[in-house]
Order: structure tokens, then C-alpha cells, then sequence
């Protein structure tokens, strides 16, 4: 209760709505708690509101008590607001030592607590009108996400039926995508640089990936301040050829696009857009692809390209909608609407009226194509947020997704529910498998040192120093991570190295298997150090090298398991991962020590 009511007193206190008693019973204490000056940017960044600090007493301290302890704290407390008078918690303003008075005030005994103010504010909450319809912008965190990220400077490449983005000839520009970035696009129907919109299909989908947002007009859009680049690949009739879609793959990869969104999808395997997309990948590019709307277990071309990130559809319940595709090479599921019980059940954006472009119109669609660009979007908060390449974005999205049923993994779900604040959490905080597996992995070395014999250990620095221990380390934990960000543009075989060595060792199954699915479990596994280890039995001289990957399996292993990143394809039930994932390290840990020991140094 002490608790709930100081976060509650805090967050009051700071948005300027602290309360003060002007009339209260003559019995009770008068409350006179100043409220400090908190500017906005202070509560954007969540900073300490400078001479301000929060005491938090014993339920029921009166007043009279605290005002005795004050000449030795020099400072002057007073009740936040009416209901602290039971509750206990208190404030002080313009505090010239804080760190010093809170150290005092913190050795007394009636005092729970005693921190410095912090300034908060509310999730960004835009004025666009008809926000308060958009359902799905707030099922994936986007008033969360907003506070850190908007898209910023990202380029995110619409292939579709073109956008409504310019007034030409007949076509206008739709109002809500009034100032929003644009960049050069391409009509590949007509072979022309205007890639406006004949159908609707596009522009309603534009706007869900970057809708002009906090203009006072319509509604929002994820990615708000993210640059679209309109690519007309489908005519009026929503139709268009495998041809012109791999052109338009390779054009917008080469143009500048990070993220390219593609709500289309049908007929059979193309190898031509297989390639496209294998191009844009290695190009650094997130290709993000629309499952299907047939309602079968068959996730659609080109969603099933390896390299595309696979969406499905989910409606208001967060269920999968009934239309939605799904199957193995489903990667994640984004709100695409569920109209049965009514347009407030859609996806709501601004478009055009099909029978006249010019006209513009708010229109409630459903559809995987409407799934698809929330994440198309999300991956462009990612890149805005500072990843590298595809492998950062898909680890983020899958790390932030909200899991179904607590299941890693599904053909409905995919790896689960889009989020877009979890995945920027995910990015920033550290939750991708490289970097923390380098810290398990020195965790796991310092154990196997520590645990060693005395006469056994080879000398923490000389090992550490040694880079035929490293080298396989860091190979193992968190490959070469630059090496897409300096021959990211390379193509063919160097192409391939560089994806591969760019990857740490365990995951350079999803060079060979494909990304966005099921972990390999022979590479998660100890099997390579255990097989390479049998050749240290007679070249003494590799042992430093194995310990070093040995730890460096373990490391990822073990984090793997701890943050439950992967699912494992061929095992019989899901449970069983992590299972896998922690008998494995510990193998990976036995082989380490062994090859550790001095004699074998």
C-alpha cells in the first residue's frame, strides 16, 4: 500500500497536479508541499528534478516528529498531499546538499525510504482526432515506444499500389500524409517516377507504417517521422507481376531503403524474388512480407522466402484473425483486424476512394497487408534506435515479441505478438545474444580459473592475453559483428563469408538453414567443441584455441537458455529447448576446463 501510494504521490507531484489542503478539519496537519518546476524536457529524459527529495516515513509518523528531526537534516519536509498524512510520505524543495542530507535522513529508523525526486510524464499521446480508434497502435506499446523513438531519418520502402503522395496530374496528395518525408520511388506498371495510387491498398498501408502524426488531423501512424519511398509494383486492380517485384526489391535495396514492406503475397515459389530478396538482405536491408489471407497452414510467396520477415494477422483479442495464413516460416504476428464484429474492429488509416484517387477518405481494412507494416515500422524504430543490419532488427522483434500462451514459438504466432517497446528494450538494453554471451562466457572463464587447482591454473592474464584463446572466443560469442557494417555491400561468395563471420559460430545456421526460423540444435549444441576437442588429444597445441570457443558455446548457450531466444527445430516438444540448451553448456564447460589446465597449456 506504502508503495502503490508513493509512485502514485511521486508522478502526481511531478506533472504539477500535487494536491494542497487549503481547507482541511482543524484535527489534521495543514499540507503546504511545494511543487518544483519540471520542464518537459526533464520528464522526456526522466531526469532527478534538481533540490528536490522524497522521504518516505513509517505509516502514520506525524508531523510533529519529523519537524523534530529536521534542524539535524537541514532541511524543511512537508507532507506530499492530504492522504500522506497517514501514508507518511513527504517532500523537500531547493535541498543545496541532497546526496549529503539524504544520507543522513536514510540512518533513521522511521524512514523507509529516502531518494532524490525524479521527474515523469505521460506516454506520448498524440491530438490526431481519431487516434482513440486506433486499437492497434496501442496493442504493440506504441504511446510506450513513442516517448524513446519515432523513426526518425529511416527510409522504409512501400512496394505496392503506390502511395497518394503528390499532387500530379488527376492524383492528390491524401491530407494526413501532409508532411511527411518522401524519397524518389519508382512506378514499375507504367515505367515512371510517379508511383502514385490507383487502388487504396498502398496509401492505406503507407499510413500505418508513417501517417503524418500529432497534426491534428485523422490519425497516427507508427514510424511518424520515418521517409517513405513510394514503389508502385501492383496496378488498380491490386495485381502484378513477380518481374516487376524483384526489380523493385533490387531498386529500393540500391536506393537507400532499410526496411522494405511488402503487404502482397500469392502464387507459387519465384526464384527470381527468392533472389531479390537474398540481394536486399545482403544489402542490409529487413524485408517484411504480408503470410497470407487464405486461412490456411501455408504461409504465401514471397513470406517464405528465407530472409523475409513472415507476419500474420491478429485482431482486437489478440487472436489470429480467421483469414490469416500461418505455417512454419511465420516469423511474428502484428493487429491486422477482425471486421466481424464491425469497422471499429479494422485497421483505420487514410487513403483513397478507389473510384477517384483524388478523393480522400478514412477507411477500417483487414488483412495480413495491414499487419505487415506495423512491423515494417517497428524495424524502422530498430534502425533508428542504432541496429546494424537485419540480424540486430529480427533478434529485437522476435526478443520483444509478447509470447502466446507462453510458447516460444508457433506457426500461428511465430516467435509471438509484436511489440514495439519491448523490441527497442530488447535493442537497447542488451537482450540480443551477442554481447551478453560474451559476458557469460568471461563469467564461465573466472569459474573454471577460480575452480582450478592451484597447480593447475595457467595464469589469468596469460590466458587472457593469448589470441589463440580469444580469436575463438569472440568467434563464438559475438562473431565479427562489424563486418556487415564495412563489406556489408559485398555480393556472392565474399557476400556470404561476410554474413557468416559477421554472425557468432552458433548461428551461422541461419546462413545455411535460412533466418526467421527454428535454431538448428546441432549448432546449438556442444557437438562442434566436443568434436574438435577429440583432435586436441594429440595436437596439444589447439587447447588454448578450444578452451576459448568451449567458453564461447557456453556463453551463448547459456544466455540463449536464460533469455529463452530460440526455439529448436526437430524436437518433439517446446519445453525441451531450454533443457537442451542447459545440458549443452555444461558440456561446452566440461570441455573448457579440461583444456584450460596448465599441463595442457
Amino acid at each position: 500500500m506504502v508503495r502503490r501510494t508513493v509512485a502514485k504521490a511521486v508522478v502526481a507531484l511531478v506533472v504539477g497536479t500535487a494536491m494542497a489542503c487549503s481547507s482541511q478539519p482543524e484535527e489534521r496537519t495543514s499540507v503546504t508541499a511545494a511543487t518544483p518546476a519540471v520542464t518537459p524536457d526533464m520528464a522526456e529524459a526522466g531526469a532527478v528534478v534538481p533540490g528536490a527529495i522524497v522521504v518516505d516515513f513509517k505509516d502514520g509518523t506525524p508531523k510533529e516528529a519529523f519537524d523534530a528531526w529536521e534542524t539535524d537534516w537541514g532541511v524543511d519536509l512537508e507532507f506530499n498531499s492530504v492522504e500522506s498524512l497517514d501514508d507518511g510520505l513527504t517532500v523537500a524543495v531547493s535541498v543545496d546538499d541532497v546526496e549529503g542530507v539524504l544520507e543522513r535522513i536514510r540512518q533513521h529508523p522511521a524512514v523507509e525510504s529516502a531518494e532524490p525526486m525524479r521527474a515523469y510524464r505521460s506516454s506520448y499521446t498524440p491530438n490526431d482526432p481519431d487516434y482513440g480508434k486506433q486499437w492497434n497502435l496501442k496493442m504493440i506499446s506504441m504511446p510506450q515506444a513513442w516517448d524513446s523513438n519515432r523513426g526518425k531519418g529511416v527510409v522504409v520502402a512501400v512496394l505496392d499500389t503506390g502511395i497518394a503522395y503528390e499532387d500530379y496530374e488527376d492524383f492528390k496528395q491524401v491530407p494526413d500524409l501532409k508532411g511527411v518525408k518522401f524519397v524518389q520511388g519508382y512506378d514499375f506498371v507504367n515505367d515512371d517516377v510517379h508511383a502514385n495510387d490507383d487502388h487504396g491498398h498502398g496509401t492505406h498501408v503507407a499510413g500505418t507504417i508513417a501517417q503524418a502524426t500529432n497534426n491534428g488531423e485523422g490519425v497516427a501512424g507508427v514510424a511518424f517521422e520515418a521517409t517513405l519511398m513510394p514503389v508502385k509494383v501492383l496496378n488498380h486492380f491490386g495485381s502484378g507481376t513477380s518481374a516487376d517485384i524483384a526489380d523493385a526489391i533490387r531498386f529500393a535495396a540500391d536506393k537507400g531503403a532499410k526496411v522494405i514492406n511488402m503487404s502482397l503475397g500469392g502464387g507459387g515459389h519465384s526464384q527470381t524474388m527468392a533472389s531479390a530478396v537474398e540481394y536486399a538482405r545482403k544489402k542490409g536491408v529487413t524485408v517484411v512480407a504480408a503470410a497470407g489471407n487464405a486461412g490456411r497452414p501455408r504461409v504465401e510467396f514471397p513470406a517464405a522466402y528465407p530472409g523475409a520477415v513472415a507476419v500474420s494477422a491478429v485482431g482486437p483479442e489478440g487472436a489470429l484473425a480467421p483469414y490469416s495464413s500461418y505455417g512454419k516460416e511465420l516469423d511474428i504476428a502484428a493487429p491486422g483486424g477482425d471486421k466481424r464484429q464491425g469497422d471499429q474492429g479494422g485497421i483505420l488509416q487514410n487513403t483513397i476512394d478507389p473510384r477517384d484517387p483524388a478523393r480522400s477518405i478514412y477507411a477500417s481494412f483487414q488483412g495480413t497487408s495491414m499487419a505487415t507494416p506495423h512491423v515494417a515500422a517497428v524495424a524502422a524504430l530498430l534502425y533508428a534506435a542504432g541496429a546494424s543490419g537485419p540480424d540486430e532488427v529480427e533478434k529485437a522483434l522476435y526478443a520483444g515479441a509478447v509470447r502466446v500462451n507462453g510458447q516460444e514459438r508457433t506457426d500461428e504466432y511465430g516467435h509471438g505478438l509484436l511489440n514495439a517497446q519491448k523490441s527497442l528494450e530488447a535493442l537497447g538494453g542488451g537482450a540480443l545474444i551477442p554481447w551478453p554471451s560474451a559476458w557469460w562466457a568471461l563469467a564461465f572463464l573466472a569459474l573454471i580459473l577460480l575452480t582450478l587447482g592451484r597447480r593447475e591454473r595457467p595464469g589469468y592474464f596469460n590466458i587472457l592475453a593469448t589470441p589463440s584463446f580469444l580469436v575463438p572466443l569472440c568467434l563464438a560469442t559475438v562473431g565479427v559483428f562489424f563486418a556487415h557494417s564495412w563489406f556489408g555491400g559485398a555480393s556472392g561468395v565474399a557476400g556470404d563469408v561476410v554474413n557468416a563471420v559477421s554472425l557468432p559460430i552458433p548461428d551461422w545456421q541461419r546462413i545455411i538453414f535460412g533466418r526467421g526460423k527454428l535454431a538448428n540444435p546441432i549448432f546449438y549444441s556442444a557437438l562442434f567443441p566436443l568434436v574438435l576437442s577429440l583432435f586436441a588429444i594429440k595436437f596439444r597445441g589447439l587447447r588454448p584455441a578450444l578452451g576459448g570457443l568451449s567458453l564461447g558455446f557456453a556463453g551463448f548457450l547459456a544466455y540463449a537458455a536464460w533469455s529463452k531466444a530460440p526455439g529448436l527445430a526437430y524436437m518433439p516438444f517446446t519445453f525441451l529447448a531450454v533443457p537442451w540448451l542447459v545440458v549443452n553448456t555444461a558440456v561446452c564447460l566440461f570441455i573448457a576446463r579440461a583444456m584450460l589446465k596448465k599441463e595442457a597449456v
